[in-house]
């Protein structure tokens, strides 16, 4: 029987260097597409999966996100004051109950491998949830609960995965594909931003797993890889060496990189343009710009 993935690590010590002076003071995890912060709509796509633990890995001046997930009682007595009943629930509703938030600090920025180790004693001996915030995905139904899903039939580990052109395969760990059936992929092999001639394929993973306690061992034992840093990625391939499954999910929706400028801004436009009460409005501007 598989077991029920229940806790999500977040990894959120970045420094965001990409979109400097925003971040010089703010998490770049903290950065909103339309009105709500990146790592909200992460921990909300995680609740939408049954996700019940929520495991910040932070690193230093991200106080900003400890207090996004803590009430503002001057804030909220206030609107009670005004009888801003709306806005109250806008503040509260998301909110994760007392005792279902942990943080856990990564002193060294040693890289996504490192960050998901750091998070080891708060996880412990079961399967669990890693999602970047960074990766913004649009989707009917919650990436991670599609995931989710699909994991409890297949078991093991699992990964989100998307094609992209050839010459973009150097910025993704990159899937060996054993079998496929046009949205389940069985992986042999996963390699970490190889050169686009010798990327295995075209399907790479973005930042949706669904992991086995062994990676933290593996993540234990492995060096430094690609960039210097801890990888995940080579973690993930001692696990498909020892046999545990390993899968790729082609995940219905759209998923944008803003940790990129230009994603980030086409993100805002579509967050808008899916909202009802924005879409017509955010229509009208951009025609004026086409």
């Amino acid at each position: 029987m598989v077991q029920r993935v229940r806790k999500a690590v977040f990894p959120v010590g970045g420094l965001g260097t990409r979109f400097l002076p925003a971040t010089k003071a703010m998490p770049k995890e903290m950065l909103p597409v339309v009105d709500k912060p990146l790592i909200q709509y992460a921990v909300e796509e995680a609740r939408a999966a049954g996700i019940e633990e929520f495991i910040f890995v932070t690193g230093r001046s991200k106080s900003a996100i400890e207090d996004h997930f803590d009430h503002s009682y001057e804030l909220e007595s206030t609107l009670q004051a005004r009888g801003k009943k709306a806005q109250i629930a806008e503040v509260k509703s998301w909110m994760p109950e007392p005792g279902q938030i942990a943080y856990t600090r990564q002193q060294h920025p040693l890289g996504l491998g490192h960050a998901v180790w750091c998070a080891r004693a708060l996880v412990g001996d079961e399967p669990f949830a890693v999602l970047l915030a960074d990766d913004l995905i649009l989707a009917d139904e919650a990436c991670l609960k599609q995931m989710v899903d699909a994991q409890e039939k297949v078991g093991g580990n699992m990964v989100a995965a998307m094609e992209v052109p050839r010459e973009q395969t150097s910025r993704y760990g990159v899937l060996a594909v054993e079998t496929d059936d046009g949205r389940l992929v069985s992986a042999r092999g996963v390699v970490e931003k190889p050169d686009p001639a010798k990327a295995p394929s075209r399907l790479c993973i973005i930042g949706r797993y669904i992991l086995q306690p062994e990676v933290f061992d593996a993540l234990g034992r492995i060096g430094k890889g690609a960039g210097g840093e801890i990888q995940l990625t080579d973690a993930l391939a001692q696990l498909i060496a020892a046999k545990q499954p390993f899968h790729g999910l082609r995940f219905a929706g759209r998923r944008f990189d803003c940790g990129d400028k230009v994603g980030f801004l086409e993100a805002n436009l579509a967050f808008a343009l899916a909202r009802p009460e924005l879409g017509a409005a955010v229509k009208d501007i951009i025609k004026h710009y086409a």
